[in-house]
């Protein structure tokens, strides 16, 4: 039986995140992995940190993505440090094209209702029109149809693969243990302790946070924590190399570090399914030519699909168990924006034993449906 203060189970981008937190703070963590079939939602993560019109019908979101891009640049140097290795993070704001002037109209209604709502918050985006979009994006060929688009100054993006990979290479070189292809089958509690169990062995801690994304419902309904999450299907593409042309990512367009374009996502409620269609190449394709037509001349390297980590209402859960003091659970689907304030607020609430009040909403009790007696 092996032993740690913490253990977490998951490494992807929320798991990795909490860890290197926890272990930036002295306390080495057990991280427990799965194996490389699992479904993995950082396969198909799109790179982007990402501010603008999140929180629309949540308040505490937009005020916790924005407290994470702002931590970003700070995290971002600290894992190029600590491996020496460059995530590729590109912090010169993001863009939201628009293809004719109803949807334009459409997306500053969206983003005042944002800024307007009871409380105020801060206006970290300006709408743009065509020219404004030209003036950003010197030598951009845009689709004749472009009209404009929204600008956020928060915004940015990066490798999430190099950026994973980093993540877990620190949890290493500050002290943590990262176990890999060991899939937890249960966790059981007694005497104060949490046992985790894997085929492999037995581990045992006092705190146990699970970070396994659809897998988290399962394990979490052991020690009390119900929560809803569900797969959504994203199916992306990756073209050929190109010089460097786009400056900024763009919604479902960025030009990586590497020159290649990556376009996408779908959103599709399929369940358990990793598959790729036509359909929905035809229609990735489709949009990508709107807004940037001499992409259709460009090769096709990749097309692949990974699940999102889905809640009812698409925000996070943060939750500790009220009939086991000690275990946690954490899931999103904004594993990249998020990571910052997850080595952050998150790794400080585990170790704390308590969430803050600022993350009280994100509890999964929001879902409870109270019938009047």
């Amino acid at each position: 039986m092996r032993e740690a203060e913490i253990i977490i189970i998951g490494a992807g981008m929320v798991g990795a995140a909490a860890a290197y937190g926890l272990a930036r703070r002295g306390i080495r963590p057990l991280v427990i992995d799965g194996g490389d079939l699992d479904y993995r939602a950082a396969r198909g993560n799109g790179g982007l940190v990402w501010v603008q019109g999140k929180g629309l019908d949540m308040a505490p979101y937009q005020r916790l993505t924005r407290r994470s891009s702002d931590l970003w640049p700070e995290l971002a140097a600290e894992l190029e440090k600590i491996t020496g290795g460059d995530i590729q993070d590109q912090r010169k704001g993001g863009l939201m094209i628009c293809v004719g002037e109803e949807e334009l109209a459409s997306r500053e209604g969206t983003l005042m209702r944002l800024h307007n709502r009871p409380g105020g918050s801060e206006r970290d985006f300006e709408m743009v029109d065509r020219a404004g979009l030209e003036k950003l994006m010197p030598g951009v060929p845009f689709g004749p149809d472009v009209s404009g688009g929204s600008y956020c100054w928060r915004d940015g993006h990066v490798d999430p693969l190099r950026m994973l990979l980093a993540l877990q290479r620190s949890i290493r070189e500050l002290g943590g243990t990262l176990l890999s292809d060991q899939p937890v089958r249960t966790i059981t509690h007694a005497q104060g302790a949490f046992k985790v169990h894997t085929d492999k062995g037995e581990y045992a801690a006092a705190k146990v946070l699970i970070a396994a994304g659809n897998g988290s419902g399962a394990l979490g309904r052991q020690v009390g924590l119900d929560v809803p999450v569900r797969p959504q299907r994203g199916q992306m593409m990756v073209t050929e190399r190109f010089p460097p042309i786009l400056p900024l990512p763009a919604g479902g367009i960025r030009q990586t570090g590497d020159g290649t374009f990556q376009l996408g996502a779908t959103k599709e409620e399929v369940g358990f399914d990793i598959s790729t269609t036509v359909d929905a190449a035809a229609t990735m394709a489709r949009n990508t030519l709107q807004v940037l037509p001499f992409l259709g001349r460009a090769r096709l390297v990749r097309h692949w699909s990974a699940l999102r980590v889905m809640t009812p209402d698409g925000h996070p859960i943060y939750a500790q168990s009220e009939t086991h003091p000690g275990a946690f659970v954490a899931l999103c689907h904004s594993g990249v924006t998020l990571a910052a304030a997850h080595a952050e607020m998150l790794a400080d609430a585990v170790a704390a034993g308590a969430f803050p009040d600022e993350i009280a909403p994100f509890h999964h009790r929001r879902f409870d449906v109270q019938t009047a007696a």
